[in-house]
């Protein structure tokens, strides 16, 4: 048994050290501060708070309550909100709340498709992603019948006009903004509008654009219409991996609904060390996230930009690229010297460049491409810019990348061109200080 110890030991400090030599640019994740690691690490991992603050069916709590208090009323600050659930242990935890209290099985939700950049949990069940049938979580869980909204290949946003026809086709119970591809504000004050007329409440899943949206970037979505947001708390927001609920509701009754589809509906036990790691998030986005989120957009335009002019195809040039941290390339371009999405993805991380492959809006029915091997990738910045990179750094990345998919070079070749850059880049930024390095690997004697 020892030898399987110090083999795990031994996979954790290799993973450790990649990443301290690696450019990690997966847009739904990012580093936590040393601080939340801690708190992550904490005897809290072994315990249960079943319930609401104060109302728990456990004993041991006390200090548990304080925490947890605390997180719920740091939340409320950060995101300008009456409300906050910091219990959902995911985003899609957090999703299933909210489909819970506004939805019946049964009942229609109007969303984006998987391939225009709606997630998973807003799937149907057996919803049809490339050549598979996929299980997405609102059908196949809450038994939603899934109706998609209109999607605007050229400017990768909803239609408003088409989608408004739509809305008013079905009658929906619940109108779901948000994805996993998200370059732009939707636009949830048009449509809002329009699902007033239907009945509809209105949901934004804000898994990828937290932290943006929180530090008063991108949009507003609870000041736009809707009634509910939810999101995981390990993108663009830099916490540990977890959930939330926020709204802005005066009405007890419906507060109280929100609660109990949380707990007893979703949850047992809410790990609660990552709540704690949430709370000490928290404070540090009051302190430095509207430092950071300026970063992160400025960086996502500059690397969008520094790729464009190195022959990547970068979506959406005639409007800025982005305003959020995602770039998302078409990178059929090179298909015939290296390959998709697929393909492309598995070669930089031969040089330690860590991105994802991902579907484009046409992939599937009009250029009949898998997601295995699909015609986009997708980078995000949230995790270069916590390590302190700038404008600069994304042009340098920009070459890099360059190197490999445009000259060809030998990726392994390249790897030291992504360690010379990292170098001065060992630490977590826009929190509180500390000395233990980013990627540090912890060792408990």
């Amino acid at each position: 048994m020892s030898n399987t110890l110090k083999k795990i030991k031994d996979l954790l400090v290799e993973h450790h050290h990649a990443f301290e030599n690696a450019i990690p640019l997966i847009a739904s994740e990012n580093v936590t501060s040393i601080q939340c690691k801690e708190a992550c690490n904490s005897d809290l991992s072994h315990r249960y708070a079943e319930g609401w603050p104060g109302e728990r069916v456990y004993a041991g709590c006390e200090w548990l309550d304080q925490i947890e208090e605390m997180a719920i009323d740091l939340a409320k600050k950060y995101f300008r909100v009456n409300f906050a659930d910091v219990r959902p242990i995911s985003g899609v935890v957090a999703n299933l709340t909210a489909y819970t209290a506004y939805t019946d099985p049964g009942d229609v939700m109007c969303c984006m498709p998987i391939p225009s950049g709606g997630h998973i949990s807003h799937g149907p069940k057996f919803g049809r992603v490339s050549k598979n049938l996929i299980n997405g979580t609102a059908g196949a869980v809450h038994g939603l019948d899934i109706q998609y909204l209109n999607f605007n290949w050229e400017e990768m946003n909803i239609d408003v006009e088409k989608s408004a026809a739509i809305i008013r086709e079905h009658e929906p119970k619940l109108l779901l903004f948000g994805g996993s591809v998200f370059l732009f504000p939707h636009p949830v004050k048009e449509l809002s509008e329009v699902a007033r007329e239907v009945g509809a409440k209105v949901m934004f899943d804000a898994a990828h654009v937290l932290g943006l949206i929180g530090s008063g970037y991108f949009q507003d979505p609870l000041r736009e219409g809707a009634n509910i947001m939810t999101g995981s708390t390990h993108k663009t927001f830099p916490g540990p991996q977890h959930g939330i609920v926020l709204s802005n509701t005066e009405d007890k009754e419906e507060t109280e609904l929100l609660k109990k589809c949380a707990f007893p509906a979703m949850l047992s036990n809410h790990h609660l060390h990552n709540v704690a790691g949430l709370a000490i998030t928290l404070a540090e986005m009051i302190e430095f996230g509207k430092n950071y989120h300026g970063q992160v957009i400025k960086n996502a335009k500059a690397f969008a930009q520094a790729l464009y002019e190195r022959g990547f195809k970068v979506l959406c040039e005639h409007k800025g690229f982005t305003e959020s941290h995602q770039v998302v390339a078409d990178i059929t371009n090179f298909e015939k010297t290296i390959g998709l999405g697929g393909d492309i993805e598995k070669t930089l991380e031969k040089a330690n460049i860590i991105i994802n492959r991902n579907l484009l809006p046409w992939d599937i029915t009009r250029d009949h491409r898998d997601y295995m091997n699909p015609g986009g990738i997708r980078l995000g910045v949230s995790e270069v810019t916590r390590l302190g990179m700038k404008e600069k750094e994304m042009e340098a990345i920009a070459e890099i990348m360059k190197k490999v998919v445009v000259d060809l070079k030998n990726p392994k070749d390249v790897k030291a061109d992504v360690s010379e850059l990292r170098k001065e880049f060992q630490d977590v930024k826009y929190c509180f200080p500390a000395k233990t390095k980013a990627y540090e690997y912890i060792s408990f004697k």
